[in-house]
């Protein structure tokens, strides 16, 4: 906190003496070029915004720690994991994905579920939703799919023709689609949600073998969702609400957390399922694969700037620590390298180095890139910039445990496509008779705004196809002959 005492300064440090009024050249006269507080103050304001993200625009976050509760070295030898009771500092965002930044925390939308792990040995992220699963299984039609879910490029309104037609021509979705028009579509707040890295990954442990694992954050808050019919009786529903309930919660010293479990396959089991299981429209049987708690994160420290910590946190699921790799999922193939070029774009080259980004390895940050728009800081050796060379004593850590590829004993199959079993399953045996009968009606309520007769015929399919009692209830609300 600032003392009374405090004074005001330019940007160079310089007091300010006057701060309501610009220099002229008589007390009625033009301001005078000369006046370069007033240039600094509104060179700043011209520039307080950076480009939006453009998914995740709408975020909270809050910094906490992660605790290892079961010992992990037998399936990954990443150092964050192995000791029971080891501590690693975090940072958690909690985002809308569809929305800008002034849109409701109330919106029929998955949220983003984003970790920074500030491990000894490098930063690890985990960006996940609160969903286990998504809507398309390939990265090359990511931006398709989200130009769909925004506003039409004409109107600028949102437009439930593009939505639906979209989603109608790819029944890929339909398993994620089954989710977000469920009772769990619109969290109540970001605190009573689970979370999930959806997609799979892989550990490897000291001994070179490996096991591919998906991650599952359990609220320990307790589950807690908005129907339609409440956010109807909530005429004064703060679109910051669950901003506000994040922030409210750790203020007043209750903090939340979440229980840390991985289900684990090995590369046998993985040969024989049924299913692939890199496409992240499919969950795994926690049946088949139980969950396995490894940890508990808690979120206990508000952020001190909304901006420099929240809106410039840069989230990857490229930044691995030695233990962790990516697994050949298609989707996250592609995210490698998209988020790091969002960064790039919004933040400029050196975005690592923004605090919020930084590691806090106890050996620190060295390597031999220099320069580049907002470099803080250098981070080679003094009057060399290059490798290899005869006076630094950076070189590489040949004792550093890399990334242990699969075997090319690998096999090749080939799936057959099936994007409604487990979509069916959710809705017809998983949902109670009461969940079913929202879903419905969220469904038609959305429904509503399609024009396009065609589309609307193919979306009945689609549901149809997820079952056919769900297809023929939508299609008879809209007096639709099924024919399928």
């Amino acid at each position: 906190m600032f003392s009374k005492k405090t004074f005001m300064t330019n940007e160079n440090g310089v007091a300010v003496n006057n701060d309501k009024t610009s220099l002229k050249a008589k007390e009625t006269g033009d301001v005078l070029l000369r006046d370069v507080y007033l240039h600094q103050k509104l060179r700043a304001f011209n520039r307080e915004r950076i480009p939006e993200r453009v998914v995740h625009a709408k975020g909270a976050g809050a910094h906490g720690y992660f605790k290892v509760t079961k010992n992990m070295n037998k399936y990954c030898c990443a150092k964050f994991l192995s000791r029971v009771g080891k501590k690693t500092d975090i940072f958690a965002r909690f985002s809308t994905v569809g929305g800008p930044s002034g849109s409701s925390d109330y919106d029929r939308d998955p949220r983003g579920f984003a970790l920074k792990f500030y491990t000894e040995h490098g930063n690890y992220d985990i960006v996940g939703n609160n969903t286990p699963i998504f809507f398309i299984r390939e990265a090359i039609k990511f931006p398709d799919f989200i130009h769909s879910q925004k506003k039409n490029p004409q109107s600028n309104c949102p437009d439930a023709n593009i939505f639906w037609d979209f989603i109608s021509l790819n029944p890929e979705t339909a398993h994620q689609v089954v989710i977000l028009f469920s009772d769990r579509g619109i969290p109540a707040n970001h605190r009573q949600m689970h979370g999930f890295g959806s997609h799979t990954f892989k550990w490897y442990n000291s001994k070179g073998e490996y096991f591919w694992i998906k991650y599952h954050f359990k609220t320990n808050q307790g589950i807690d969702n908005i129907t339609n019919a409440d956010l109807k009786n909530m005429a004064d529903l703060n679109p910051d609400g669950a901003t506000k309930d994040l922030f409210n919660a750790i203020k007043e010293k209750n903090y939340p957390s979440w229980t840390c479990y991985v289900q684990i396959m090995t590369q046998e089991e993985a040969d024989e399922c049924d299913f692939d299981i890199f496409d992240i429209t499919k969950v795994w049987s926690q049946k088949d694969y139980p969950l396995q708690e490894f940890g508990v994160f808690t979120l206990n420290r508000n952020v001190e700037d909304y901006f420099c910590e929240v809106e410039q946190a840069a989230f990857s699921p490229a930044n691995f620590v030695a233990g962790i790799a990516p697994s050949p999922d298609p989707l996250l193939q592609g995210r490698l390298f998209a988020y790091q070029d969002a960064h790039l774009h919004r933040l400029g080259p050196n975005y690592i180095q923004i605090p919020i980004n930084h590691p806090k390895n106890v050996e620190g940050v060295h390597n031999y890139s220099q320069n580049g728009v907002h470099r803080h800081q250098s981070i080679h050796p003094v009057g060399v910039n290059y490798y290899p060379n005869s006076m630094a004593e950076i070189s590489e850590d040949k004792t550093s445990t890399h990334a242990i590829e699969p075997p090319h004993c690998i096999k090749e199959r080939k799936f057959e496509v099936d994007d409604f079993s487990q979509a069916h399953d959710l809705y017809a045996n998983v949902m109670t008779l009461k969940e079913q009968h929202n879903f419905q009606e969220n469904v038609i309520e959305h429904l509503k705004g399609v024009t396009d007769n065609d589309i609307l015929i193919r979306t009945v399919e689609l549901f149809y196809n997820i079952d056919h009692d769900l297809g023929k209830a939508i299609a008879k609300n809209f007096n639709i002959e099924v024919s399928f």
